[in-house]
């Protein structure tokens, strides 16, 4: 166990501490803001305050895990060693920057609270974070600031078992249309022919009634495909089903439909579901609670937690209503168009609500890389070279790499040639 004296605890400095020790290095943690007990203390321990007590190893504390709400902070991103990081510390303390803080500020989404540019859905952007301006976006500081802060540990404390952290994969399935052409009823069948015969896509149209006349298998059935792959996969995957009702933006199939119904009690056969919530949904949380309920009484089991529509995340309300339904994950944490790590971490983290400063139930898992942010690399290679320092870098820390593909990407539209192969390469990468 690591003692931590500090001069007050505060929630904030318990959620942060539980992150990087616990989660991400596997050490157990307490508190304390009586010396006599921190120096009784024989095991782990440290100081994170303002001035250290004696010879202990000792971070010097920003203020931010001392206030409450929100402020203006000032900034400055560094150069550390191999990565960078912000919040210096000063001369006397065992880490050149307060990593503690720096955690809270990513994890908490502290920044997508503060005024900030949208996109055209309402989403936060890439370009408007912390990390791609500074160009970490491609590194899971977190974790790496969480490993050199045990390196420190490991120094002062060699006899101290520290447990060992493995490198896993959770490959996330998104569905929100599961079939393009089948099951789409007389009206969008009629409409999507009368489109393709005013567009002259007379491939498409020849397509359609093929698999819609049974000779040819539908392009997003991909099903097969994916449960052989898990079935031969060490890692379990989680698909995502859209099972809202038909709108502008979500255009999945009618989920009272038994042959829809029959296909996702099929896959939980296999696979962990949960639902892909409708746009709608995301401001709405009876309809949230409705589509929750549906799945649930679809597969007859609890679902593992939801994806946003459009990867879209209103903090903190689309985080408050998963809360208030009680889904246990979410798994909406990424960026659509880049690659990289959204909340500087490749560790599942608790919701850190910071109107109400308070930790939430609900687990985060972000992911990494979704199959449209591969689509600016032009070769496979190109592709390939990205995706596998991704890993590297996931690799190096022992975290979770968390891949998005689509139910379509496994396709043989010439769009999504070649991700058959990016997603062996993550199946099929060693864990040690």
């Amino acid at each position: 166990m690591l003692l931590v004296y500090t001069h007050k605890i505060t929630p904030r400095v318990k959620y942060v501490f539980k992150q990087i020790c616990t989660r991400i290095l596997g050490i157990p943690v307490h508190f304390t803001t009586t010396i006599e007990e921190f120096i009784a203390h024989d095991s782990l321990k440290m100081s994170y305050t303002r001035q250290p007590l004696s010879n202990e190893v000792f971070v010097r504390s920003n203020e931010l895990l001392f206030e409450q709400g929100l402020s203006d902070l000032d900034i400055h991103v560094l150069p550390w060693e191999e990565t960078k990081c912000f919040f210096t510390t000063g001369e006397k303390s065992a880490l050149p920057f307060d990593i503690f803080a720096a955690t809270f500020y990513l994890i908490s989404r502290y920044e997508e609270y503060l005024p900030h540019v949208k996109d055209e859905y309402g989403r936060f952007t890439a370009q408007e974070s912390l990390a791609f301006k500074n160009q970490f976006l491609d590194q899971p500081v977190v974790d790496i600031w969480a490993y050199k802060f045990k390196a420190i540990l490991q120094d002062n404390y060699p006899d101290f078992k520290f447990p060992k952290q493995n490198y896993t994969v959770k490959p996330v399935i998104d569905v929100p249309v599961a079939y393009e052409y089948k099951l789409k009823g007389i009206m969008r069948t009629f409409g999507g022919t009368t489109k393709d015969l005013f567009t002259f896509k007379f491939r498409r149209l020849y397509e359609r009634y093929s698999v819609l006349m049974g000779f040819k298998r539908d392009p997003f059935d991909t099903y097969k495909y994916i449960i052989n792959k898990q079935k031969s996969s060490k890692f379990k995957f989680v698909f995502f089903f859209s099972v809202g009702d038909f709108s502008t933006y979500d255009k999945n199939i009618n989920p009272q439909k038994e042959k829809f119904v029959s296909l996702i009690k099929h896959i939980a056969d296999y696979c962990q579901v949960g639902i892909k919530s409708s746009f709608f949904a995301l401001t709405n949380v009876e309809l949230l609670k409705e589509e929750k309920n549906r799945m649930e009484a679809i597969i007859n089991n609890s679902i593992v937690g939801s994806r946003q529509s459009f990867s879209k995340v209103n903090l903190p309300e689309s985080y408050r209503n998963l809360v208030e339904l009680e889904i246990p994950e979410d798994y909406t944490m990424g960026y659509v168009n880049h690659l990289g790590f959204r909340a500087g971490t490749c560790t599942p983290f608790l919701f850190y609500d910071l109107d109400f400063e308070t930790q939430t139930p609900l687990k985060i898992v972000p992911y990494h890389a979704l199959d449209f942010a591969f689509l600016k690399y032009q070769s496979l290679l190109d592709k390939q070279e990205i995706l596998k320092k991704i890993i590297r870098n996931i690799k190096n820390v022992n975290g979770t790499f968390v891949p998005v593909f689509h139910n379509y990407t496994f396709s043989k539209h010439e769009r999504w040639k070649h991700f058959k192969t990016l997603f062996n390469t993550i199946l099929d990468a060693k864990t040690k």
